[in-house]
């Protein structure tokens, strides 16, 4: 679901300038598109590894090759290249889970096939084991998100070249309220978020070592802050207080038709749009800004749910993607879920995601946690319930169903199955990367 705005784009576009106001009233108008949940989407990063010997690096020169002959296979998703060479697919807004399920498979297996030739292949990582690779995209707008993200330490680095997602798309919901309705939807989101991080935390090495964190991925993304990757305050009207933190955001880049785009430090877009900035801002400035912020749920016209890990396996992303859509489209399951979360945001303390306790708890120690457990089965078996009233396949029930019995109803997550295989390792010592081991919290 990668329709709603340009990621990229040129800067020759949307040359109107905008005030204060408008924005406020674009971002409220075009990021919650309310109507019955009827549209699902998934976008999925992959790292890439050689098949032989994943431990070492892909050279950029093998890379290309690969994508060159990877976009002349004709799919139905949308393929793209991340900054350090991550591959991703993103559905187009699908009817039905069965009708996203089986298109994205059957690009994958034609990915896979290409991909295959090559001597390479697809790794569901929440973040790459071995390395920290070397940027794979020279272009200005990485230059300058580099540039921007290394002013808060190395965790933007990591994020832009050795992360990898499941990010499941739903629609906003109804205008009016209940289980559907677009308010009850974002607040489930952002409670039930920490309970998808703990139940797919998928992460635990950097450098080869546990880092204390099974989901790693998760606290490189906290790590950046909660300017650039924070929700806004919970408990407020989506559409106004998501419009406020876009405007109170920092810009992260300038863009310029030629040369290097500029970096300002500390500028809002709301303190742009009052003059402050080297030109006024446009709408295309404002689209270009929505797509650098990087919340743990992002309102694009649908809700966009970025904190599940990549997931091992060819087909382990269906699982998210079932539990999460069955979670949030079928009535009877998202009543459930919301009762089951309810309690947990006591834990988060009224402090937005994920710079709070909970999903601290969520990305550290995943199912260990005995109450992110014990909601995390519940949530599960509401999901089984509601799966075949959403016409989902045998295939579909019986991969959340085994999903469940081997981590959900055992406390575990797949980062657990990376760990069992690393005996007598030695954790990083606290202190020696990003995600030292021994934190407590997420850093704000």
């Amino acid at each position: 679901m990668s329709d709603v705005m340009d990621e990229g784009g040129d800067c020759t576009g949307h040359r109107a300038t905008v005030t204060e106001a408008e924005v406020d009233a674009l971002v409220q108008g075009i990021c919650f598109k309310t109507g019955p949940p009827r549209t699902l989407g998934v976008e999925l990063e992959w790292l890439i590894h050689d098949r032989d010997l994943p431990q070492r690096p892909v050279t950029p020169e093998r890379l290309r090759a690969a994508y060159a002959a990877v976009r002349a296979v004709p799919l139905g998703s949308a393929l793209t290249v991340e900054p350090g060479g991550q591959l991703e697919l993103s559905s187009r807004p699908a009817a039905s889970l069965m009708e996203c399920v089986r298109t994205v498979s059957a690009d994958l297996a034609a990915v896979r096939a290409v991909l295959g030739e090559q001597g390479l292949v697809l790794v569901g990582l929440g973040h790459d084991p071995f390395r920290v690779p070397e940027r794979f995209l020279r272009e200005p707008r990485y230059d300058a998100m580099e540039t921007c993200l290394d002013r808060t330490g190395p965790a933007g680095r990591h994020m832009m070249r050795a992360s990898a997602s499941v990010q499941v798309c739903v629609d906003a919901g109804h205008e009016e309220p209940g289980p559907l309705g677009h308010g009850r939807r974002w607040w489930l989101a952002h409670q039930l978020g920490a309970v998808l991080v703990a139940a797919f935390a998928n992460s635990p090495l950097i450098d080869r070592l546990p880092t204390g964190w099974l989901s790693s991925r998760q606290l490189m993304w906290a790590e950046i802050g909660a300017a650039r990757a924070g929700a806004p305050p919970p408990r407020e009207e989506p559409r106004s207080a998501w419009a406020r933190h876009v405007l109170d955001s920092p810009v992260m880049c300038v863009r310029r038709d030629g040369g290097p785009w500029e970096v300002p430090e500390g500028l809002t877009f709301r303190e742009w749009t009052r003059g402050q900035g080297p030109r006024p801002p446009t709408r295309a400035d404002l689209d270009y800004h929505l797509t650098t912020l990087f919340p743990p749920v992002r309102p694009r016209g649908h809700l966009e749910l970025r904190m599940i890990d990549a997931q091992p396996g060819e087909d382990g992303w269906i699982v998210p993607l079932a539990v999460t859509a069955a979670l949030f489209d079928d009535p009877q399951a998202a009543e459930t879920a919301y009762r089951c979360v309810k309690p947990l945001a006591e834990r988060a303390l009224n402090l937005p995601a994920p710079h709070n306790p909970l999903w601290s708890d969520a990305a550290r120690l995943g199912l260990a946690d005995p109450e992110l457990r014990e909601v995390a089965a519940a949530c599960f078996e509401a999901a089984l319930d509601a799966l075949p009233r959403l016409g989902a396949g045998t295939e579909v029930t019986g991969a959340v169903a085994g999903y469940l019995e081997r981590y959900v109803a055992r406390g575990r997550c797949p980062a657990d199955d990376l760990l069992d295989a690393l005996p007598g390792t030695p954790t990083a010592p606290a202190g020696s990367g990003p995600a030292a081991q021994g934190r407590k919290d997420i850093p704000s």
